[in-house]
């Protein structure tokens, strides 16, 4: 079960890689659409939050055609993203986006995605294979970050890949405050369903990955939520069953430099008010300068945690044999 840590601690090279990468021309675009699924579809996630300070717009379709309809009239340049070349989510897509006739790039390691970039000469950023597309972050995240940098939505990244190579290798570690940090919280999330709490564009993003992480290495049932929305509904779901929330449930909470002043006092009288029926395990805050480097020291955290829930609970992190099973129900259907 450690191969999931090895891959894990390959996301610094990972992040290097996109660094150095040489990335093809693209034209300058005030919209930009990330379409990709799970572990890809992700990057999109993370290429948003990054864009938040920026004029332009990085939005995020996950599913199948067709294009939302804003994007026949702003004519957003399309990412399409899949590790495997293969998700029929984001093949999808990229056939409706070349019948619409956006400009369309893509970014794989092979597959049906490939022989559709080459077949209509799209750029496309060749990726590395051997990972599963979850621990491939680090390069999918890089090659969003350079190739919107391309198109003139956000600033060079080269800075902050760097950045976020050195500070994730650092948490890597065993041994270090990120690692001693992230067993801690694994042992206290042991047996409990985590909800994972964000208040900005980076600790929501990052709240993301940590929840569907910890659903495919720890194959546990966990979900997120942002603050300030959650403190217009969630806040009163935990009033009927504290009796079950208080020994079944975990809360986890994200935070970062960018969140609003206002989101850290709802985060404080938030825990107050809910104490009673779910325990507030930890508050987990990013490091480094950077948007970038400061989603990537959360994000790391979040992986180690779901690693080490994994190892705690005797369960392998790498398959995720119930998603094979339903892709080959619906080869059948």
């Amino acid at each position: 079960m450690t191969e999931m840590l090895a891959m894990i601690r390959t996301l610094g090279d990972q992040l290097r890689w996109a660094s150095d990468l040489e990335v093809p021309r693209i034209e300058p675009a005030e919209d930009v659409l990330v379409a990709g699924m799970g572990g890809s579809g992700i990057a999109g996630d993370f290429g948003a939050a990054l864009s938040w300070r920026s004029p332009g717009r990085v939005s995020v379709h996950k599913g199948y055609a067709p294009l939302p309809g804003w994007a026949s009239r702003l004519r957003p340049t399309v990412l399409a993203f899949s590790y495997s070349g293969n998700t029929e989510e984001t093949l999808d897509v990229a056939a409706a986006a070349a019948s619409d006739g956006l400009s369309v790039v893509t970014a794989t390691t092979g597959g049906r995605l490939a022989e559709m970039s080459a077949d209509h000469g799209w750029p496309s950023i060749t990726v590395p294979t051997g990972l599963q597309p979850r621990a491939a972050v680090g390069y999918l995240v890089g090659v969003v970050s350079r190739l919107l940098t391309a198109a003139g939505v956000v600033d060079d990244q080269r800075t902050a890949l760097l950045e976020a190579a050195d500070l994730v290798d650092q948490a890597a570690t065993e041994g270090s405050e990120t690692w001693v940090s992230a067993s801690a919280l694994a042992s206290s999330m042991l047996g409990r369903i985590s909800i994972i709490y964000g208040g900005g564009p980076i600790s929501g993003t990052a709240a993301q990955r940590w929840k569907t992480q910890i659903n495919e290495n720890a194959k546990m049932p966990a979900w997120w939520s942002l603050l300030p929305e959650l403190d217009h509904n969630e806040l009163v779901g935990w009033e009927t069953l504290p009796s079950l929330t208080r020994e079944s449930v975990g809360v986890i909470a994200l935070s970062d430099p960018s969140d609003h002043p206002r989101v850290r006092d709802r985060l404080e009288h938030s825990a107050a008010l809910t104490e009673y029926a779910v325990p507030w395990l930890a508050e987990v805050r990013s490091v480094g300068e950077s948007d970038l480097a400061r989603l990537m020291t959360l994000t790391t955290c979040g992986d180690l945690v779901s690693w080490m829930l994994a190892e705690e609970a005797g369960v392998d992190p790498v398959p995720v044999e119930t998603i094979e099973k339903l892709k080959k129900l619906l080869v059948k259907d």
